[in-house]
């Protein structure tokens, strides 16, 4: 496998660190934490000046702007969440981390939409075939694994 071997998201044997979905504690970090990278730009483009009286110039304040935008990244982000998956002894390594997106609240407001994936990233391991047409011939196979990157906020 060579420089495809990624021990971040592959392993032999089962992680000492496979906390994952079920482990409630770590999601509640997770779903705590600030959302990563740069704000989307519709929320960063957001002035805030639908419902205000019509005709009158409303102009919230940088800070007050800024806490409304980061309260609103913080209730559409989608994170990724993974956990440890046994794949069997038929694939080496047999251990990969997978990911998928967190769908038990909306992530939209008003609510009705939920985390989907987004982006995925492939990760090439290998996996034991036999075949038997001439007698059988049992070799390692590399086959390209999906695995969930990112997560958005859509119906």
């Amino acid at each position: 496998m060579g420089g495809h071997f990624d021990p971040n998201f592959m392993a032999v044997s089962l992680p000492e660190d496979r906390l994952g979905v079920d482990d409630l504690a770590e999601l509640d970090l997770l779903l705590r934490q600030r959302p990563s990278g740069a704000m989307p730009s519709e929320i960063k483009g957001l002035e805030f000046y639908d419902g205000l009286q019509p005709g009158k110039k409303h102009r919230l304040s940088k800070k007050l702007r800024r806490k409304l935008q980061m309260w609103l990244w913080s209730q559409t982000f989608c994170p990724v969440l993974y956990t440890w998956n046994d794949l069997g002894s038929r694939f080496w390594p047999r251990y990969v981390k997978v990911g998928s997106c967190y769908s038990k609240r909306s992530c939209s407001v008003p609510e009705g939409m939920v985390c989907k994936p987004a982006k995925s990233v492939h990760l090439t391991i290998l996996r034991w075939r036999c075949q038997r047409r001439g007698g059988q011939r049992c070799t390692w196979i590399p086959i390209q694994y999906p695995i969930i990157s990112e997560c958005k906020c859509s119906c």
